[in-house]
């Protein structure tokens, strides 16, 4: 079992070796906030990160993360780290997220920016990088956001990624590749890959059409067309309503004081509606017609929609209604491998714990309600043997009567 650990170590250790942190953090002490810049944007009400490992864990001290801590609130915070770029290599963002409140609203993801940003401004409209990370809403968003900003627009995702909903800690990664593919994983499980240009819309479509063509006007697409040989039937037509011929005038109707009188109208079971010619093939019908395409010409191929120039800084930006979720152990990395195995390393046994430690605490809850259900009952059982008890010393107490003189 030792040498299967030590194995392990090192295997690890030679991918650290071989991998580049650009950014890492695991929030193991209140020396957090010293490196940390809260924004102090105008008009906006800020909530207050706190450090905390929340009601359940599996180790006190690896848990511990930031914990908004207030209803209702905005949450801006960000932390500085030396530029980079990931030019001619992967960027993978990787973090946990821990709904412990069991949220039903706000966000969960994590802004990455470059060195522009004025910290102690930052606010929702403030240009980013790239923007990854969980969001819920009420039953119909529960969404994992992937968003590039490219030549100042933010373009989201073109798919729907699911993300998790429950109240343990989980590990977001967002790979993105120099061949413009990336990966998007949950708990270290593939949940959706692809080709950038695919699946955002960084470019303009490559086809477009033809504006030099249109439809020809003796182009006929309608696969059917009324019966020329068909005639409406002499009888055909009916009126829709008739008047009711069982309704009579009421004995007390006065023509003078309530005038003419008509019957109610009714439904006439003959009506037939309105008449149309049965429908025939056309026999002109030539398909429906398809507008050719051409090479578009403001499209632009981009070998590079993958880079970014200058990583600089990592920050939470966003709005929970109800407070109480954990962000921890954020990486930056050029490595998957890398990131992949720290997040077991410091992902696994956490939910792991976190799951062990939620059901005994469960159980020890159900125990507490049983034992105040049953003392409750016992408590009423008590009280009606006592009414019962003090009937009986009614029934026994002799009642009081009048004195005689027998003499």
């Amino acid at each position: 079992m030792f040498a299967f650990y030590l194995f392990f170590v090192i295997q690890f250790l030679y991918t650290a070796v071989n991998a580049e942190i650009f950014f890492e953090e695991k929030f193991s002490d209140d020396l957090w906030e010293k490196n940390w810049i809260y924004s102090e944007h105008p008009g906006q009400e800020f909530g207050k990160f706190v450090l905390s490992h929340g009601q359940f864990w599996n180790d006190p001290d690896n848990d511990k993360g930031i914990q908004t801590s207030q209803d209702a609130k905005f949450y801006a915070v960000s932390r500085k780290f030396t530029p980079i770029s990931n030019e001619n290599r992967p960027l993978v963002i990787q973090f946990t997220v821990k709904h412990e409140q069991n949220i039903d609203c706000g966000g969960g993801y994590i802004k990455v920016f470059d060195c522009s940003l004025n910290q102690k401004d930052m606010h929702g409209d403030s240009p980013y990088l790239l923007m990854f990370g969980p969001d819920i809403c009420g039953p119909g968003t529960k969404k994992v956001h992937a968003i590039f900003n490219y030549k100042g627009k933010n373009l989201l995702i073109k798919k729907d990624i699911r993300c998790k909903d429950d109240i343990y800690t989980h590990l977001y990664t967002f790979i993105i590749r120099p061949d413009n593919t990336y990966e998007i994983l949950i708990d270290n499980e593939k949940v959706e890959s692809g080709q950038l240009e695919e699946d955002w819309d960084f470019l303009p479509a490559k086809k477009i059409k033809d504006p030099s063509q249109s439809k020809p006007s003796d182009w006929d697409d309608k696969p059917t067309i009324p019966d020329p040989d068909d005639t409406k039937p002499v009888d055909w037509d009916k009126p829709e309503h008739i008047p009711d011929p069982e309704a009579a005038k009421p004995d007390d109707w006065d023509d003078e004081m309530d005038g003419e009188w008509e019957a109610p109208m009714i439904d006439n079971p003959e009506y037939k509606g309105e008449w149309k010619p049965k429908q025939i093939d056309n026999p002109n019908y030539k398909g429906p017609w398809v507008h050719p395409e051409i090479d578009n010409p403001e499209y632009v191929t981009d070998p590079d929609l993958y880079r970014q120039k200058e990583v600089c800084i990592v920050g939470f930006d966003l709005w929970q209604v109800k407070s109480g979720t954990i962000f921890d152990n954020i990486l930056l990395t050029d490595d998957p491998e890398y990131a992949k195995k720290f997040g077991e390393d410091f992902w696994r046994s956490t939910i792991e714990g976190e799951k062990k430690m939620k059901e005994l605490q469960s159980k020890k809850e159900k125990i507490l309600n049983d034992q105040e259900m049953k003392d409750s009952s016992e408590d009423v059982e008590n009280n009606d043997d006592d009414d019962e008890d003090d009937d009986d010393v009614k029934e026994n107490v002799l009642p009081d009567v009048e004195d005689h003189d027998e003499l």
